[in-house]
């Protein structure tokens, strides 16, 4: 059974924390964190959303406005069980969060969470798409066609979004979030691509993935563009409301778009998704292997691969498979017996030597091909498992490969035998 190129949808996502990697696999989560004495702290929790039941949450478009909701109260909610392991124990607590805790007692974390998130959503509209319609509005006494406008607005759009990327990608704490960031789709692309989840396989695994967030708001942005291209008002002030009022519209399309991405891998889709993969060479870095673990004691806290593999892929995951690098065997150990040669057969292959020696007169390398003697066999996972080889098409039947060793005579045997061939030559030629 060959495994399709793009992979297939395995339903996880996730996000990069502070030290760590958030991974979500319908209603449950699991957050593992790298703590300051180097543990992986692992905690699974259930998230039902906003609305949780609701019809519609299941509707094309609309859903994908509770989805945006869902990924930003989750998000910060992570991310802050992450920041509480690299909180000064020392740090005092301020007048605002006295006044909360009063006020809200054991609620207080969730509304301030509330809060945080709420002004975060009002940030971002304010910069990507207020912003832009107040600096192309700089150039109407200039430019007087509506529809140009618009693109220019959608431009400007564009490289505030490209811009903010940019710089935060260029901040030195960021760096480590990246990495985790790329951590996270490693894992998700290995599983997808039908590859066991060991650390060697995510490693060699690609960081950029369709289904990213960092795609989501560039659909996003893109699509914007060609909403408010077709919608065309005079008033400056319905102009801004029409912006903000259509954002879940515009953040519903993307999704359906972001969603078809992910589960589809033909020319257009994936024309589509250039560019935001393209940004996130920005948004993610290649992790190391810690950080890679971490992501995979995040994914198999909520998620079971080998189950999956099994699914989707038709083949069972031998445990052997999971080490990753080559064994090292201690001398003396796990080591097999030579399979025995008959007489016939090292009668007939001694033969075949001596022909080819008294052909080319030299010691021939034909010689350690042909010589079926003291073999040595032994079974290695096939390619992608221990030995650390890649795993490629057509994998799927747990193939094993076979490494045959085969015993290299020694020069001075052959010389011996050469001149002992060489001798009964001038034996018969005195003979004659």
């Amino acid at each position: 059974m060959r495994r399709d190129k793009g992979g297939r949808y395995s339903g996880i996502g996730g996000q990069a924390v502070l030290e760590g990697v958030m991974m979500k696999n319908k209603d449950e989560y699991a957050v593992a964190v790298r703590k300051p004495d180097g543990d992986i702290d692992v905690e699974v929790d259930v998230y039902k959303g906003v609305m949780d039941g609701s019809a519609l949450k299941k509707m094309p478009f609309i859903r994908g406005v509770f989805n945006f909701l869902d990924s930003m109260i989750l998000g910060m909610r992570t991310l802050n069980h992450s920041v509480s392991f690299y909180e000064d124990e020392e740090a005092t607590e301020t007048a605002t969060d006295k006044v909360f805790q009063k006020l809200f007692k054991e609620k207080a974390e969730n509304v301030m969470m509330g809060i945080v998130t709420a002004l975060s959503i009002v940030l971002a509209v304010a910069i990507f798409m207020v912003l832009p319609y107040y600096i192309t509005s700089l150039f109407e006494e200039y430019i007087r066609n509506v529809s140009v406008m618009t693109i220019i607005e959608g431009l400007i759009r564009i490289l505030i979004f490209v811009g903010y990327i940019v710089a935060i990608a260029m901040m030195k704490d960021i760096k480590r979030l990246y990495q985790y960031h790329g951590a996270e789709h490693k894992c998700i692309n290995c599983i997808e691509k039908g590859r066991p989840l060991t650390v060697h396989n995510a490693m060699r695994s690609s960081r950029l993935h369709k289904r990213c967030g960092t795609s989501f708001m560039f659909f996003v942005v893109f699509v914007s563009i060609i909403v408010f291209f077709f919608i065309c008002v005079e008033q400056p002030a319905l102009r801004v409301l029409l912006r903000i009022a259509l954002i879940p519209v515009i953040a519903g399309i993307s999704y359906e778009i972001i969603r078809l991405a992910g589960r589809s891998d033909n020319f257009f889709v994936n024309l589509l998704s250039a560019p935001g993969m393209l940004l996130q060479r920005l948004t993610t870095k290649e992790p190391d292997e810690e950080m890679i673990q971490v992501a995979i004691a995040s994914v198999e806290a909520i998620f079971d691969w080998k189950a999956y593999l099994k699914d989707t892929f038709g083949y069972e995951i031998d445990d052997s498979w999971l080490v990753d690098g080559p064994l090292e065997e201690e001398e003396g150990e796990n080591e097999e017996e030579p399979v025995s040669v008959s007489k016939q057969e090292n009668a007939q292959t001694d033969d075949r030597v001596k022909a080819d020696m008294d052909r080319k007169g030299t010691k021939s390398n034909l010689q350690v091909a042909d010589a079926d003697r003291n073999v040595i066999r032994k079974d290695i996972p096939a390619a992608g498992a221990a030995n650390g080889e890649a795993w490629t098409d057509g994998i799927s039947d747990g193939n094993r490969a076979l490494e045959i060793v085969a015993e290299v005579p020694e020069k001075e045997t052959v010389k011996k035998e050469t001149s002992e061939k060489a001798a009964e030559a001038e034996d018969r030629t005195d003979e004659l």
